[in-house]
């Protein structure tokens, strides 16, 4: 009776507040354009939301009711959008399939939900990969009261990053594994780069261990932009304070922050108010907020820099007038000494937390984590004690080279659905295996960012950059009801596999979630080869995360006679089980005496010092054994060479050196023991 009346209560006092919401309604009309961001990049095709780059801002307050109308303009794709941070019905979450129908060529989605809590949000499209060809736009829902810390002025600054090539090429070049973007960012490591850096005896420990040359980031970008631009003004006065609404809409790019004014404060982390605090330099992984103030010195033009974690490239934000004062340049971090991206990941899990804002200043590295170890929420954030928990492991796990992204070593289109109930409290321990850093979002909850202490006013956040070689630890009431995306935001690892659905069990036991695009297992057409003076060689396979279906082709002539070519051909199927060891089967096409044509299996295996191996029997009982090996010695010069021995053709090797001109072609000469020595040219694609 008393629980009744004080929900009778409860319901008169937000009596005006209902009274007073309002219905605010957009329209968004997705459509392709021709565009290059402040016209000094050749012009390529942009998706645009209300013909901008990025889309317009929706703003809001909270209780009321948002309706938006999307509209479809392009021809042959279908398009959606999603709601990024905020809590609304399943059905409007908008990732296609799993939550909402895709919006079909020529078609109108009416969206619908209410605006239940403040902060600065966004909205992107989850279909394929539009999301790096400009499909995305902010949303600010202001607090009924109005915000909590002054500033003169209140702006939106959306970060990105920008390619002249088609996503989709984009996608297909980091599963071929080319090295073309590490090569661009002059992040590819070398033999005289190690010695440059003094660093030799870890490049080799490095092989040793049959790990891949680390890279900070996955793409070579041609633009960063704030706001689609690659130095935005806003207009604010010297002398003011201006709240700046930071969103990282990259694809795949991490971004630090940094004023020439001076520290920034932070004072909203993905949507929520915390508790203001300042740091000199702010790591914002993709698709998180960040709400700061900076006052303008009164006078100067005052440079705000959001550097691309790799160094490859920044966008600006200038506030004031007059003499430009440019913000300090970030120091690249040593990609052959892996230890120096380890060691602030452990330096944060023991958890050497300063007491103040100065000494947290004062301590704080060139290349710092995000600020969670110092980010509180301005209330309790606790959970009720007394609903179930469980703890789920998941680790991140990804092969680089051949581009496969998943969680406990599985895609999502091999294993796509975590079963929750509604009423528990999940904990969720995500452990990085990888060397790279993965930002984590859940749809349509927050969860609270967990440490040792176990702080009462633990931050919320939607997403949650998990450093590399580290832990980091998360849990959320299972509120909700319905299907909800869990994913890396890193765009090419979501659609590589590295995603879940957390399904409800009240759904019943035979519902079955649909995964969508994010369930497919994707196929790639690769190639790779040379064209010489001697011979010929190379590989094109149709790829996917598991399985190659190959041809591959070994030429070879002397003097120039084509008319007296031998050569071996290969058809077959090959499957990948991880960096270190695949398997084998096809058949052989041969008229190199004294070989027959005939089917052939094996395993391939990697040794220490990357040197791949090989063994293979065939049906005439011939067997095959071989090695090889490529180290690049220099920017754009590498060395290769295999040896192999098969019991009825004896002894075969070859050696040479190729040189980097373009990302699908470089110069080659080889030494081969059956055809001499020759040159000529090596293609990728």
């Amino acid at each position: 009776m008393m629980r009744a009346l004080l929900l009778f209560l409860a319901s008169l006092s937000l009596l005006p507040w209902i009274a007073s919401a309002a219905t605010v309604e957009y329209d968004l009309e997705i459509a392709e354009t021709r565009w290059s961001p402040d016209g000094v990049l050749r012009p390529v095709r942009a998706l645009t939301v209300n013909g901008s780059l990025p889309g317009p801002t929706l703003r809001f307050r909270v209780g009321d009711v948002a309706v938006v109308r999307v509209h479809n303009r392009l021809e042959r794709e279908d398009t959606s959008i999603h709601w990024h941070g905020l809590l609304l019905p399943n059905e409007q979450d908008g990732v296609p399939y799993v939550t909402t129908p895709p919006i079909r060529p020529g078609t109108t989605h009416r969206f619908e939900f209410p605006l239940k809590h403040a902060g600065t949000y966004w909205y992107h499209s989850h279909t394929g990969l539009q999301e790096q060809s400009g499909i995305f736009g902010s949303i600010v829902v202001e607090p009924r009261g109005g915000v909590a810390e002054a500033a003169d002025r209140d702006e939106v600054i959306v970060l990105s990053d920008w390619t002249l090539e088609d996503p989709g090429e984009v996608m297909r070049t980091l599963v071929s594994g080319n090295d073309w973007y590490e090569f661009k960012k002059g992040s590819l490591q070398s033999v005289a780069g190690a010695i440059r850096a003094g660093e030799l005896g870890s490049f080799f420990e490095r092989e040793k261990s049959r790990m891949p040359a680390m890279d900070i980031s996955d793409v070579a970008y041609d633009a960063f932009l704030a706001n689609g631009k690659r130095a935005f003004d806003p207009g604010v006065p010297n002398g003011k304070t201006a709240r700046l609404r930071f969103i990282n809409a990259g694809a795949s790019t991490y971004f630090y922050l940094q004023s020439a004014a001076g520290p920034l404060q932070i004072v909203a982390a993905d949507g929520p108010s915390v508790k203001p605090i300042r740091v000199n330099r702010l790591l914002m992984g993709m698709a998180e907020t960040y709400d700061v103030l900076v006052t303008v010195p009164p006078e100067g033009r005052w440079e705000v820099r959001a550097t691309a974690q790799d160094g490859s490239g920044h966008a600006s934000v200038w506030l004031g007038q007059g003499e430009e004062h440019p913000a300090p340049e970030i120091p690249r971090a040593n990609l052959y000494n892996m230890d120096d991206h380890l060691l602030a990941a452990l330096d944060e899990d023991h958890l050497h937390v300063p007491a103040t804002d100065a000494a947290a200043l004062a301590a704080e590295p060139e290349r710092p984590l995000s600020p969670y170890a110092r980010l509180r929420s301005t209330g309790s954030t606790r959970l009720d004690a007394s609903l179930p928990r469980r703890t789920i492991e998941l680790r991140l796990t990804g092969d680089m080279e051949r581009y496969i992204w998943s969680f406990n070593g599985k895609s999502m289109a091999e294993d796509g659905v975590i079963k929750i109930a509604r009423g528990e409290v999940l904990r969720l321990e995500f452990i990085n295996d990888t060397m790279m850093h993965h930002p984590l979002h859940l749809h349509g909850h927050f969860f609270r960012v967990l440490d040792e202490r176990d702080l009462p006013d633990a931050p919320l956040k939607h997403t949650i950059d998990v450093p590399p070689m580290s832990k980091r630890t998360v849990e959320f009431e299972a509120d909700e009801s319905g299907d909800w995306l869990f994913h890396c935001h890193l765009l090419y690892h979501m659609h590589a596999g590295m995603a879940r659905i957390f399904s409800y069990e009240e759904q019943g036991p035979g519902h079955v979630p649909d995964l969508g695009e994010h369930g497919h297992d994707h196929l790639y057409f690769i190639a790779a080869g040379s064209f010489q003076s001697h011979l010929s060689m190379g590989t094109a396979s149709f790829r996917n995360a598991r399985n190659d279906y190959f041809a591959t082709w070994d030429l070879g002539w002397e003097d120039f006679d084509l008319d007296h070519t031998q050569y071996e051909i290969d058809l077959g199927w090959k499957r990948y089980f991880g960096p270190n060891f695949s398997t084998v089967l096809g058949a052989r096409l041969s008229n190199e005496f004294p070989a027959t044509d005939r089917a052939f299996g094996g395993v391939e295996y990697r040794l220490p010092y990357l040197v791949e191996s090989f063994a293979q029997v065939d049906s005439e009982g011939d067997f095959r054994f071989g090695l090889g090996k490529s180290l690049q010695l220099t920017n754009r010069l590498s060395i290769f060479g295999e040896i192999e021995y098969d019991t009825g053709s004896e002894w075969e090797w070859s050696g040479g050196l190729e040189y980097l001109l373009t990302k699908q072609f470089s110069l080659i000469s080889e030494y081969h023991s059956d055809y001499g020595i020759g040159g000529g040219v090596s293609f990728r694609y």
